[in-house]
């Protein structure tokens, strides 16, 4: 089968596509042929050895696929031979093909199809980690997305509103408003406006009746970070779920304290790893706002498996809004 082999951890300039054995199913897996899978800022990491559950060399990239069910492993009785899923696969998706874990691939509604579901792939079972498990969201709060034209970003967007909350997108110039306010934002945040630490609060508390906001979710942090969490309102809680903005910001505690706010972190990953069940949860109901037609797939474009570079070069340079599809078949 055809995939992306990266030989040594640097620049994905490096990595390149070949022809390698086939996976197997092992006991407990199922084979997938795999036909979308997501291209992620986190990939960048994993490839540039930054991340910090790193593969062994040689790997193949590549997070959260969607295909078919091909082969059966020893054991499996979840899944059938066709079944159309997504894989929670921690690398191995910029392929032809992958043996997977069945406790981690999830059946896909009708309402998506695998371009679709490669662009919710990762973001909105962040987004949901983020809003019910970290942030414990309630109907009629106020959310700040900042990022909010980003994969998880949008998601979040979608998800919060879906969820019966009142969003504001944190976005970093007005010529993004559009896409925000499409994806459902009821007012916007412009994260360029001058001396952001003032700015930032001031819009928000222009939009809140000086209240401020319950939940922020942090994909960027940094100078951001600093700005909005002077936006939460009394007893708000923010999750920092990202640094893509640059430098990791810190806090000090007296203001947590002062204001009864609360920060917590999110690593998705481990969720997948210890509460498979959780993971699952998350699915049934994200699937099923799909399905009502209360959440819509994010806008995004697809690439062949060869135009990998050029993709993740796109993300690397910010020069996307919304999701990168590769389609190896």
């Amino acid at each position: 089968m055809r995939a992306v082999q990266v030989l040594e951890f640097g620049s994905y300039e490096l990595a390149d596509v070949a022809e390698v054995a086939d996976p197997v199913a092992g006991p407990g897996q199922v084979l997938l042929d795999i036909h979308a899978v997501p291209l992620n800022f986190v990939d960048l990491l994993v490839i540039g050895g930054k991340y910090q559950f790193l593969p062994k060399l040689p790997f193949t990239p590549g997070k959260g696929p969607a295909g078919i069910v091909r082969a059966l492993g020893a054991g499996v009785t979840s899944l059938a031979v066709g079944d159309r899923v997504l894989a929670m696969a921690e690398y191995g998706g910029y392929a032809e093909k992958i043996a997977v874990d069945a406790s981690q691939c999830y059946r896909l509604p009708d309402a998506l199809s695998f371009a679709d579901a490669g662009a919710a792939s990762l973001v909105f079972d962040t987004s949901w980690f983020a809003l019910r498990e970290r942030a414990r969201i309630a109907p009629g709060e106020t959310v700040l997305v900042l990022g909010a034209t980003g994969g998880v970003g949008l998601a979040s967007v979608q998800l919060a509103k879906a969820m019966g909350a009142r969003v504001l997108a944190g976005i970093s110039s007005l010529a993004k408003a559009d896409i925000a306010l499409a994806a459902g934002a009821d007012e916007v945040i412009d994260l360029s406006a001058a001396d952001l630490r003032e700015s930032l609060r001031a819009q928000v508390y222009a939009v809140t009746d000086g209240k401020g906001v319950d939940i922020v979710l942090d994909m960027l942090g940094g100078d951001i970070f600093d700005a909005a969490i002077r936006a939460l309102a009394w007893r708000g809680r923010l999750v920092v779920i990202g640094f893509a903005a640059g430098r990791i910001p810190t806090i000090k505690t007296n203001y947590l304290l002062v204001k009864n706010i609360e920060v917590s972190g999110l690593q998705v990953s481990d969720y997948r790893k210890r509460r498979p069940e959780q993971v699952a949860e998350c699915y049934r109901e994200v699937f099923g706002f799909f399905e009502k037609g209360t959440l819509k797939p994010l806008p995004h474009r697809t690439m062949p498996l060869e135009d990998f570079r050029a993709g993740l070069k796109m993300i690397e340079e910010r020069k996307t809004t919304g999701r990168i599809v590769l389609l190896p078949r």
